[in-house]
């Protein structure tokens, strides 16, 4: 048996150490986020118990459990008990109290444990269907066991008579559901993908709106209020099929805030707040379904693309191996003839006398060979340059959509924001379609990997187009990445010049090439928030064609 050494040892424990402080500080951070969560929805309490018509902090529990496992089920029991102690005072005797935190806590943290099991293959991205029919079929169980034992607990104790069972539990379920459809899928989304959906102005006047609605509702009369309830359903949805998941959970969160204070500003009784977030359960489960058909269906194209775009990158390497095999056919033969010819030259010179008309001869077929020889190698370089230039007028914004058809998937897979700002009324423009669109792709495609090799979490690329003296169009790709170092600012368009890892450096030569045999010019410069690549091209005019 191989003996550690000390300092092996010391590592070892300086690891645990470190990893127990971790362990403390988000335990920690997750018991005070349980208080002041309880504290802030401790409304419309019902008996000396308390029972509360939100709970966001058991769908914080959840979220812990489905986030970091079974070591931190223990801070379960602890959050409870010291939230029953700082905001209501511990109405219940110790031994009802530890009876409620114990069923609780083994309740929630064995759901949590139960979807994260091997077996279950539970994705906390909520990225399927499958996914979020497991958390919400889970949560309606175990939610409904809690609240069981909940209020049979109060009932030994005294605190609930037999004819007010059902009441209690509605209560104690409901408050406890509407938590955990609002408040885990937004976390689960917050702490895996680490994104939401890129702010925007139809974002926020969504949200706009459903606070507005909320409060409007609210302050109707009686008779009015549950049915115009229904109203927010369409923002709701709006933002779920716009946004796709994400964005449904964020609206969620918007407006069980925006009710909850709406209730207490326009003092409802406490029966219409248990039938409100009743009516919120409904329209919950509404916005996570139609969100995560959504991105599942987002998700479901994206891949189509890729898929695509690979079958498109697998034929063109089976077009360049036929091709390669017919050139290397072609090329054989003038090589063979040189080498003949060369030969019957050799032994024209060597004969006593020399046959010189012979050897002129073999020498003059031997250099129509070699010219052959060139031909055959210049049209593979053409096929490599993408071909002959054939311009034509073309729509900037028709060449922009087409190179990012198939590179978009790509970018919204990295979590990179991609816009487009073209001057209005914008000509076209004389250029080679798809040798244009190539270029573009290859720009996007060199921003893109620069955020993400730089590990932003907030890339952001800016596509710009607009006219600019001498007859031009001026197309320009910046992102916000890490810049560029100035001593490659001469060398990165250059043939063979790369920063890549794995690159080849023709990307930006084989793009500079194209663009001057467009007449234009390529350019590539740091700016104060990253790169700026940009080119020109000629304003299309009638004239052109065929110049």
């Amino acid at each position: 048996m191989e003996l550690l050494s000390l300092e092996e040892v010391r590592s070892g424990t300086q690891l645990v150490h470190r990893m127990s402080r971790s362990h403390l500080a988000v335990g920690l951070a997750y018991i005070a986020s349980y208080v002041v969560l309880d504290a802030l929805s401790y409304i419309h309490p019902f008996a000396v118990f308390g029972v509360t018509p939100w709970n966001p902090q058991a769908g914080l529990s959840f979220a812990l459990i489905l986030l970091l496992g079974r070591q931190y089920l223990p801070w379960l029991f602890v959050a409870q008990l010291l939230a029953d102690l700082l905001v209501r005072r511990l109405p219940l005797p110790p031994i009802a109290e530890f009876s409620v935190v114990l069923i609780t806590g083994l309740g929630y943290g064995t759901a949590a444990l139960f979807l994260t099991s091997p077996r279950m293959g539970f994705d906390p991205t909520l990225s399927s269907r499958s996914a979020m029919l497991w958390l919400i079929g889970v949560a309606v169980v175990s939610i409904g066991l809690v609240s069981v034992g909940y209020v049979l607990v109060l009932l030994q104790h005294g605190f609930v008579t037999k004819a007010d069972l059902g009441q209690v539990f509605v209560r104690a379920f409901v408050g406890d559901l509407i938590g955990v459809m609002v408040f885990t899928p937004f976390l689960l989304i917050a702490f895996t993908r680490r994104q939401f959906a890129a702010p925007s102005w139809e974002m926020g006047v969504l949200m706009l709106i459903i606070l507005a609605a909320v409060w409007g509702i609210l302050s109707l009369n009686q008779p009015f209020r549950f049915q115009l309830f229904y109203v927010l359903f369409l923002p709701i949805v709006w933002i779920a099929v716009r946004f796709g998941l994400p964005g449904a959970t964020a609206g969620l969160v918007v407006t069980q805030i925006g009710l909850i204070v709406s209730i207490e500003l326009t003092t409802q009784s406490t029966g219409d707040v248990v039938a409100y977030q009743a009516l919120m359960v409904i329209l919950a489960i509404t916005g996570l379904a139609v969100g995560v058909l959504v991105t599942e269906q987002r998700r479901t194209q994206n891949q189509l693309r890729l898929h695509q775009d690979a079958l498109h990158r697998a034929s063109r390497v089976a077009t360049m191996g036929e091709f390669a095999a017919t050139v290397a056919h072609e090329i054989t033969q003038p090589l063979t003839a040189i080498g003949n010819y060369a030969r019957l030259a050799k032994f024209a010179a060597e004969r006593s006398p020399p046959d010189l008309e012979a050897a002129a001869k073999a020498s003059t077929e031997a250099i129509v060979q070699v010219d052959r020889a060139g031909e055959v190698v210049n049209r593979l370089r053409d096929f490599i340059s993408v071909g002959r230039v054939e311009t034509g007028p073309a729509a900037v914004s028709l060449l922009i959509d087409e190179a990012l058809s198939i590179f978009r998937p790509d970018l919204d897979r990295r979590g990179i924001v991609l816009v487009t700002q073209l001057e209005r009324d914008l000509p076209s423009v004389l250029a080679d379609a798809l040798q244009v669109e190539q270029v573009i792709l290859n720009l996007v495609r060199n921003a893109a990997e620069a955020l993400t090799n730089a590990g932003r979490n907030d890339g952001r690329i800016v596509i710009e187009a607009a006219i600019r003296p001498s007859q031009m169009v001026t197309i320009s790709v910046t992102d916000n990445g890490p810049g560029l170092d100035p001593d490659l600012a001469m060398q990165s368009i250059t043939a063979f010049a790369t920063t890549k890892r794995d690159g080849l450096g023709l990307g930006l030569s084989l793009s500079r090439s194209i663009i001057e045999a467009h007449g234009g010019q390529l350019h590539i410069e740091g700016t104060s928030r990253g790169v700026c690549a940009s080119f020109t091209l000629p304003i299309y005019q009638e004239r052109s064609v065929g110049s």
